[in-house]
């Protein structure tokens, strides 16, 4: 009977580190092919879907808004980023290439269109009439969508920028993580 203990004691710490091999070798793996993966090229699907929603349910009471912007390169961001600081102008951003979700296609920004097609960044304007200022009204819209709104930041705020992230954070995205590795569970 000791003799057969013994032998199950065994087999069975050789399947647990047989599985415990098979698991390191997997996240190894997986590490490896997660640090390899390329930068998206263009806002993602699940966002653009989000950002016509936007625009839709706006328009439904009565405000129209533009995206001015959606998808940025690391480039991009980083000429945008040096705006206030090696070139005239205002500071627009403090996130460098690769430190926005706008580079890796989660973020959009908007304004309100005028009737004349014209824009503004009035954000007391109440263009539907409703008491209540438009600019907010498509922030919570976003909200309602999903969206992080940057006029809630409790520092700098981007009250033209909404971004979905799928709770993955800026690290999470440098590190290879990407939208689909949280919708795959």
């Amino acid at each position: 009977m000791k003799r057969l203990w013994t032998v199950l004691n065994i087999v069975l710490w050789l399947v647990i580190g047989g599985l415990f091999f098979v698991w390191v070798h997997n996240e190894l793996e997986f590490r490896e092919e997660r640090l390899e993966r390329p930068l998206p090229e263009g806002l993602h699907p699940i966002v653009g879907e989000k950002s016509n929603q936007l625009i839709d349910k706006a328009e439904e009471i009565g405000i129209s808004i533009i995206i001015t912007d959606s998808f940025r390169s690391v480039e991009s961001q980083d000429v945008l980023y040096e705006k206030g600081r090696t070139y005239e102008g205002d500071i627009v951003t403090y996130a460098r290439g690769g430190e926005s979700y706008h580079n890796y296609g989660l973020a959009i920004d908007f304004v309100l269109k005028n009737s004349d097609g014209t824009i503004s960044y009035d954000l007391q304007r109440d263009s539907n009439g409703n008491g209540e200022a438009d600019w907010f009204e498509v922030a919570r819209i976003g909200k309602e969508l999903g969206f992080e709104w940057g006029g809630d930041w409790p520092g700098f705020k981007d009250y033209p920028h909404l971004e979905y992230t799928f709770d993955l954070s800026i690290s999470d995205l440098q590190n290879g993580w990407r939208p689909e590795d949280k919708l795959e569970k």
